[in-house]
């Protein structure tokens, strides 16, 4: 086995495709083709189920590249730190459920950055995502929340991927709206009073469990519920639906704008905002930073983001 052959293997996984990953590669196609079967005989499993589609990565393939990844990570952090540092980009990313604090914390970072090079890449996703990325180092970090009814399943999820959950900070529960919903302006909120009400809910797709709900009070019965997968059509279907969603309650208005606003909720619900990294993984420089920015968002220290 060569770290090379790992290279390959991502890429095709990556492509979906031989043809495609041997363009990206600059290398042939049956030369591809030929290393990875000489790996495949090696290792004594298939990798990829190949059709006139493309690939597909089969269960011992899933396996394999995660640890691929972590092997080629790991080379990777001994070249920049030891081989040639001057020479080569800065690297950094994070997966998030989506936090509007964590963008801004990122931003911060990239701001404060002055280097002539760098390779930065943020990913607003959904939970399982977030953990996989982490899982198979396509991140360095996630973040995401916990609470006393997901903590269990999530715990146990990020056992079995090798990841481990770091809390930064609780927060109560509160009503994420725009200024212009009828309710945007009392000093509390119960679910009663926001029956009438669309409540807003970012889909998990095949992952679509409670525990996996970026919302607390995920099990609750919404007579009004709306999925959605991206912050901008929640931040509209608040302002044209008069929607609503639950969140941490911290508000970042120079990059959502000021037409919303955040209510705290009558539950007394918390939860725990945290990042995952991979178990045993020293965070990178830039990882700290970014933590570090991360926790100047913990409660009481702000307004009140979604």
């Amino acid at each position: 086995m060569t770290l090379q052959q790992f290279q390959y293997a991502i890429t095709i996984a990556d492509c979906g495709s031989i043809n495609e990953a041997a363009k990206q590669l600059y290398v042939s196609q049956p030369s591809l083709s030929h290393m990875i079967r000489e790996l495949e005989l090696e290792l004594g499993i298939t990798l990829f189920l190949r059709s006139n589609r493309g690939v597909t990565v089969t269960l011992d393939g899933e396996e394999f590249l995660g640890y691929a990844r972590q092997v080629l990570e790991q080379f990777r952090l001994i070249e920049d730190r030891f081989v040639s540092p001057r020479d080569r980009k800065t690297k950094f990313s994070v997966s998030m459920q989506h936090y509007t604090f964590a963008v801004q914390a990122f931003i911060r970072v990239a701001r404060a950055h002055g280097i002539d090079q760098f390779s930065f890449a943020i990913h607003e996703t959904k939970t399982n995502q977030v953990i996989r990325h982490v899982e198979t180092l396509k991140s360095e970090i996630g973040i995401l929340y916990q609470s006393p009814f997901n903590r269990e399943v999530l715990g146990k999820l990020l056992r079995d991927s090798g990841v481990e959950f770091i809390p930064l900070f609780d927060c109560p529960v509160s009503v994420y709206l725009a200024k212009n919903h009828p309710l945007a302006g009392e000093e509390k909120l119960s679910l009663e009073q926001l029956t009438p009400y669309p409540f807003l809910s970012f889909d998990q797709g095949d992952s679509n469990s409670f525990h996996f709900s970026e919302e607390v009070l995920s099990t609750e019965d919404y007579g009004k519920l709306i999925k959605a997968d991206d912050r901008a059509t929640m931040l509209n279907l608040m302002v044209g639906l008069q929607g609503y969603t639950l969140c941490s309650g911290i508000i970042c208005e120079d990059l959502n704008g000021d037409r919303y606003t955040a209510v705290p909720l009558e539950s007394g619900e918390t939860m725990t905002l945290g990042y995952i990294k991979k178990k045993g993984m020293q965070l990178s420089a830039l990882a700290e930073e970014f933590v570090s920015e991360l926790l100047t968002f913990s409660p009481p220290e702000t307004e009140f983001v979604i």
